[in-house]
């Protein structure tokens, strides 16, 4: 949960540690960690004052007339570098970006959440989010152009010796567990090559910090194996994709859990269900932001796992937001998985908009719509119209217009990265639309 570490601590631990450099670390609207790295000299500084760097480089962030900005660190961040030799013994700070002003910058993905959990806890409450991150690792095949094979032929939850990568996600275990990060199991996934490591629990914020870090490490790791690894949502065509189940539940600033009630048939309280009820109301609009590439769109598709249809039910795995199973005695656990948001999204706005849609729902006191138990893949349009099923977008270029009109997407990232990662998004989506792909030229070159 929420540390409490000082500038002092943080001053103490590296004199401690012999660290010799700092890394600080902050991420643009796209997802992409940004760093810049101060030697140690400069840290008390660093943390009274901050430090200034040029944001107008940075995807999403400031134009060339405005582009001074101002990193702040965070001390409940702070965590060694493992790999690092120890001559070169390395620190990470993630940072807060703020104005010329002293006022947070809009545009900072950090910000953007910050201001979501705030509007959770004038509601009385503090979100809590605990994300399955799946990948694949691909071996490197000596070119710069990395082609999709494959690492080993594993299935879910193989043991070795068939899972070769095992070895690799211990070691990725281990590093995280030496920067401070619990992680609650990892196992190797459906596809050959996949796997999945879940985060344990915590507020939002840090959990969002802790995806960021795992994916460096991910990254870090594999490539010291010779491996490249890929957070792509479909990397593959014909198997299953990569996705980030989330599990989300809200506490009471008191910390009772304010998703549980002993006397509901589910165990769901009237605000769990008007949180259920508005992440399935503003689903296709957040879509843009929890699944957020081209290549998104190509993994949420029926018939390998992912969820397509907007509906909830308890266990039911093709539903988009399940309910895990109640087990007396673990009332704290009660909670709801949205299973749509994929790896390559940015976790900071991921979880703002998923907590805003959520929350839009216990304000409006909505009510969901019956549970879904059966498996909705064999449902046909004629079932699905008759259970008033939805379906999330089937492309970027939908799921950005189902963006563009949604006032609570505007309120949620604010009017700056709204209309930046609308304009980003747009451009990629044309990118796409005008490319030719090896698909047109082998199904049309031959016969047009």
């Amino acid at each position: 949960m929420a540390r409490n570490i000082t500038e002092e601590d943080v001053l103490k631990r590296v004199k401690d540690e012999g660290v010799k450099f700092i890394s600080l670390q902050f991420t643009d609207i796209m997802g992409t960690i940004k760093n810049v790295t101060i030697p140690t000299s400069r840290l008390e500084e660093a943390l009274d004052k901050g430090v200034w760097f040029d944001g107008s480089s940075i995807e999403g962030f400031a134009r060339i007339c405005e582009s001074d900005m101002v990193l702040i660190p965070d001390p409940n961040t702070y965590c060694v570098l493992p790999w690092e030799p120890e001559e070169r013994k390395k620190a990470r700070l993630i940072c807060d970006v703020y104005t010329p002003k002293g006022e947070p910058f809009e545009g900072d993905p950090r910000c953007i959440l910050r201001r979501a959990i705030k509007k959770a806890e004038e509601m009385g409450f503090t979100y809590n989010t605990g994300p399955e991150v799946e990948f694949f690792f691909f071996k490197m095949n000596g070119e710069p152009i990395l082609q999709p094979v494959p690492h080993d032929v594993g299935s879910y939850f193989d043991f070795s010796p068939r899972d070769q990568a095992s070895v690799v996600r211990s070691e990725i275990m281990s590093t995280l567990q030496k920067m401070g990060i619990e992680v609650e199991m990892d196992h190797h996934e459906v596809a050959e090559g996949q796997h999945e490591i879940d985060i344990r629990y915590d507020d939002a914020l840090t959990t969002a910090d802790n995806v960021m870090t795992l994916k460096y490490v991910i990254r870090a790791i594999a490539q010291a194996h010779n491996l490249h690894a890929s957070f792509m949502p479909k990397p593959i065509f014909g198997i299953n994709g990569s996705g980030m189940h989330t599990h989300q539940s809200l506490f009471t600033l008191d910390g009772k859990n304010a998703f549980y009630d002993p006397n509901d048939k589910y165990k769901l309280s009237k605000v769990a269900y008007g949180f259920i009820a508005g992440q399935i109301e503003h689903a296709r609009a957040i879509s843009a932001v929890i699944a957020p590439t081209v290549n998104s769109y190509k993994r949420l598709v029926p018939g390998y796992e992912a969820p397509v249809y907007i509906c909830w039910g308890q266990i039911n795995r093709s539903a988009l937001i399940r309910i895990p199973s109640y087990s007396p005695g673990r009332e704290q656990s009660t909670r709801v998985e949205l299973r749509c948001p994929d790896p390559s999204c940015n976790p900071y706005l991921a979880f703002a908009v998923m907590l805003w849609a959520g929350l839009d729902g216990i304000e409006r006191e909505l009510t969901p719509p019956d549970p879904v138990e059966e498996d909705v893949y064999h449902f046909d349009n004629a079932k699905l119209k008759e259970l008033y099923i939805r379906t999330l977008p089937a492309s970027l270029a939908e799921a950005l217009d189902e963006m563009e009109r949604s006032e609570l997407m505007r309120k949620a990232l604010g009017e700056h990265t709204f209309n930046r990662f609308l304009e980003a998004k747009r451009r990629e989506w044309d990118e796409y639309r005008i490319a030719v792909t090896d698909w047109e030229l082998e199904r049309y070159l031959p016969v047009v």
